[in-house]
């Protein structure tokens, strides 16, 4: 499984983030500040707090984190059955 191994927190909502397969980049979550439980990442710079969890979540605190999985997808443009074979469908003759 790919996971992350560093993250840094950029201006305007962005990271920067590597996996252990080499994928890096930066990553833009403006989408997601300012809704719901992201309004968080406004308070006292929050959003400048964040760090990789022992499972390899992405948080900004114990109650606050993203899916990794779903970082990659975004950095990457893959597909989720690319990282996931077992999504793939199966073909069945009739």
């Amino acid at each position: 499984m790919v996971r992350p191994t560093e993250i840094q927190a950029l201006e305007k909502y962005r990271i920067w983030i590597r996996y252990s397969d080499g994928a890096e980049g930066e990553v833009d979550l403006s989408d997601f500040a300012g809704r719901g439980v992201f309004t968080f990442w406004d308070e006292d710079n929050n959003f400048q707090k964040v760090g990789l969890g022992s499972s390899g979540e992405i948080q900004w605190s114990d109650e606050m984190d993203l899916c990794p999985d779903a970082i990659y997808l975004r950095l990457t443009g893959k597909q989720p059955a690319e990282l996931f074979p077992n999504l793939r469908p199966e073909h069945i003759d009739a």
